[in-house]
This record gives structure tokens, C-alpha cells and sequence, in this order.
């Protein structure tokens, strides 16, 4: 198989290689799967430099989420949920390859009509989203909600979900295009954060100026937003992608009567398993419905394993919106 394997950490991804590699030996407990497309994530940026909190030993193959084709079953399973030649999307150490091996809690079934473009992007952003809107803040119809970084992966999933559950959606995001396309996944009212009284414009967009019931922030925008936020709002702590972990004046908590509320979405595999198929179950809902669609970036296409340098560079520089996704071609599948 091919795949993009280090032995040594990288500065940039410029720096990654495709080479040929020995096919995956999987383990009893695992699928083998024929990867068709796989996504970016910033975490695979990290990884690969050194710098992610999971870094696996030398030597190891990058990229995380993909879609593709059950190749082989678990040989320690006698009852596997998905047969060989099912479509299929997860996670899994090793997504940048050709093929790559998974475990079953990982996988989840490509869901009718989407491509494997579409799915490969679908496994960490959409239940990230579901889980802080439904799970954790109680979205439901009425409620204002803003979204930041509107027009990323975890921003678009966050517009499309508060939408399907009726509420008014007023997201920011950094420029023009970024603004067109979250209008273009149903946001109802776009707003540039990049001018400094966003909060103000946010609040006149709320019935007499009362201010937004839900907070999605993913930037790091959250003393910023509790100017803009309605009495008993909830600020659902996403992520940092501004790059620093902010401080924040706990009297406007108070008078305001704040509720700050985290998601960690990764940790519900371990500490709330039960709620993962909840979650799950939510979102193919939405999918059936045609309340969800994917969110990859289709401004530029990246193709093939050696275009993944150019699509982590892209995601990078935040020159992308929603998931940049690279498609891995194939010869004709033989099952």
C-alpha cells in the first residue's frame, strides 16, 4: 500500500512523503479498511510536528478520519456489525494510506446517498456540535444562538444542528467568503468578528436587544460573547483556535446568571458511553431528514495521498472552510 509514515517529527507539512508500505496487519479486534478519502483535522498538524497530547511511537502513519471500504472483518469477531464491501467512515491512527485498520466502536455506515468525500469529515465535527447544542446546552426551537467560526468544520455542523432544532442563527466568521458560506448552510444573520463591536451587532439582532440564549465558541471568544449574551445564557467552551486560553471576568457570570458549560466530545467514548449512540442516532436522524449535508470544502479539490501536504498547508492558514478533505483514488475494488 502507500501511506505517509515518520520516523522523525516534521516542522511542516510540507516536509511529509508518500511511500510505499507493507498492507496493515490487523489485529483480532480490527477491521481493514480500504480508505477512498481521508480529512484534515489541525490535530494532524500537531501530531505530526510533536506537539499534539497523543503522539504515537516511531514509526507511525498520520491522518485520523477517512471513509472507505471494509476490506476484512475482525478475525475475533463471529457476529461483526459491518460485512466486507460495507461503506463505512471513522477515525483511526493511520488515515493518510491507501488502507488502514480500525476498531468497530470507531466505525460508523456511510449514510445513504453521500459519497465517501462527504463522510470522511463527518466523525469528529458533527457529534462535537451535537453534543454542545443538544446534549449540553438544551437547544430547542426559538432560542438565538451564535455560532463562532461559523465556516469551520465544527462552525457549519454547529449552524446546520441549532437550525434543524428552530433556532435563529447569527454566526461570525473572518472574511467575505467565509460569511457567504455560512449563510449558504442557513445561518440566518452573518457578522464579521473581525469588526470590534461585533457584541453590539449581535445583541440588535436579538428580540429587544436581550442578547443570545446560547454561545458556540471554538475560538476563544468567550469574555468577548458575555457582552452579547441573554440572562441564564449558556457559553459552550469548544476549543482555542485563536490560540490561547483566555481569562475571564467571573462578575459578568454572575450578574448575568452564566452558565459556562465545556464539551469534550472525545471523552464520552470513555466516561458516557451510553450517550455516544444518543448522539449518533441524532445526527443520521438529521442526515434522513435533509436538515444535515457535508461540510467539506469544495473552493479547491486535493487529490491523491501526495496532495495531503498542500490540503494540512491550506488548513493551516486558514485559507479553507468547513472540512478539507482529500480523495484517495483506487484501483477497482476486488471483495
Amino acid at each position: 500500500m502507500k501511506g505517509i509514515q515518520l520516523s522523525k517529527y516534521v516542522k511542516a507539512p510540507h516536509e511529509l512523503k508518500v511511500t510505499e508500505l507493507p498492507d496493515p496487519k490487523p489485529g483480532p479486534d480490527d477491521y481493514l479498511i480500504e480508505v477512498h478519502a481521508a480529512a484534515t483535522n489541525f490535530f494532524d498538524i500537531l501530531q505530526i510536528q510533536g506537539k499534539y497530547q497523543h503522539q504515537p511511537p516511531f514509526p507511525w502513519i498520520s491522518g485520523a478520519e477517512f471513509a472507505g471500504i471494509v476490506l476484512a472483518t475482525p478475525s475475533g469477531s463471529s457476529n461483526p456489525r459491518f460485512p466486507v464491501g460495507a461503506k463505512v467512515f471513522g477515525a483511526t491512527q493511520g488515515a493518510y494510506a491507501t488502507k488502514c485498520v480500525a476498531k468497530e466502536v470507531s466505525l460508523l455506515p456511510v449514510p445513504e446517498d453521500w459519497s465517501f468525500h462527504e463522510a470522511a469529515g463527518l466523525f469528529v465535527t458533527a457529534p462535537t456540535s451535537y453534543g454542545a447544542l443538544v446534549v449540553r446546552a438544551g437547544v430547542k426551537k426559538g432560542d438565538y444562538v451564535l455560532v463562532h467560526a461559523a465556516a469551520g468544520g465544527v462552525g457549519l455542523a454547529a449552524v446546520q444542528i441549532a437550525k434543524a432544532y428552530g433556532a435563529t442563527v447569527i454566526a461570525t466568521a473572518g472574511s467575505a467568503r467565509k460569511l457567504e458560506v455560512a449563510k449558504n448552510f442557513g445561518a440566518d444573520h452573518v457578522i464579521d468578528y473581525r469588526d470590534g463591536n461585533w457584541p453590539d451587532q449581535v445583541r440588535k439582532l436579538t428580540p429587544k436587544g436581550r442578547g443570545v440564549d446560547i454561545v458556540y465558541d471554538p475560538v476563544g471568544l468567550v469574555d468577548k460573547s458575555t457582552k452579547c449574551i441573554a440572562w441564564n445564557g449558556r457559553i459552550l467552551v469548544v476549543g482555542f483556535a485563536a490560540g490561547s486560553i483566555e481569562k475571564v471576568a467571573m462578575n459578568k457570570v454572575l450578574l448575568k446568571n452564566i452558565s459556562i458549560v465545556g464539551i469534550h466530545w472525545g471523552q464520552y467514548a470513555v466516561r458516557e458511553k451510553e450517550t455516544v449512540p444518543v448522539v449518533w442516532s441524532g445526527i443520521m436522524k438529521l442526515i434522513k431528514e435533509g436538515k444535515f449535508k457535508g461540510t467539506e470544502f469544495t473552493d479547491k479539490e486535493f487529490v491523491g495521498l501526495e496532495s495531503v501536504p498542500d490540503a494540512l498547508k491550506a488548513l493551516g492558514g486558514r485559507e479553507t472552510w468547513g472540512k478539507v478533505v482529500v480523495k484517495v483514488p483506487q484501483r477497482e475494488t476486488k471483495l
